[in-house]
């Protein structure tokens, strides 16, 4: 089985991506979405226990953070991918003032989970890592490279 992991800021396309690539085969773990940890909790530890593919469709800008996906899917037996979206800050303030309502987030906080992105490793124990580009035709994955914030 496998989890995936979505690492980056506000406005760099993580759930849209959910959409065009995973929509069909994996749940979406979503904060988000299920509002509160121990809802999160709770769809984590069920598709963990019946083996069900999983999409952590956060910000999870820390190796903390990561580590608590990896290590849970990890031991359930689950192969851990993630994808790290190119976080340049220019770009995610401007996809965001697109949005409106509850979807637009507030500057500051696109601000301050950037101040705590830690760009992801292989090191942290991902079975595979890739790099997700918004270009002008849409998502570009890349092999994993270590990008320039």
């Amino acid at each position: 089985m496998e989890a995936v992991i979505f690492t980056g800021i506000q406005g760099t396309g993580k759930s849209t991506f959910f959409k065009e690539r995973f929509f069909h085969t994996h749940v979406r773990v979503s904060l988000d979405l299920l509002k509160t940890r121990h809802r999160e909790a709770v769809l984590l530890r069920a598709c963990l226990g019946v083996q069900q593919p999983l999409v952590v469709d956060n910000t999870n800008p820390t190796v903390e953070e990561r580590a608590h996906y990896l290590g849970a899917a990890k031991s359930f037996g689950f192969r851990v991918v993630g994808y790290y979206f190119q976080s340049k800050v220019a770009d995610a303030l401007e996809r965001n003032a697109r949005r409106s309502g509850e979807q637009r987030v507030p500057t500051v906080g696109i601000l301050g989970t950037y101040k705590r992105l830690q760009v992801p490793s292989p090191e942290e124990g991902f079975d595979a890592l890739f790099f997700v580009r918004l270009s002008a035709d849409g998502f570009v994955v890349e092999e994993w490279q270590r990008e320039v914030r």
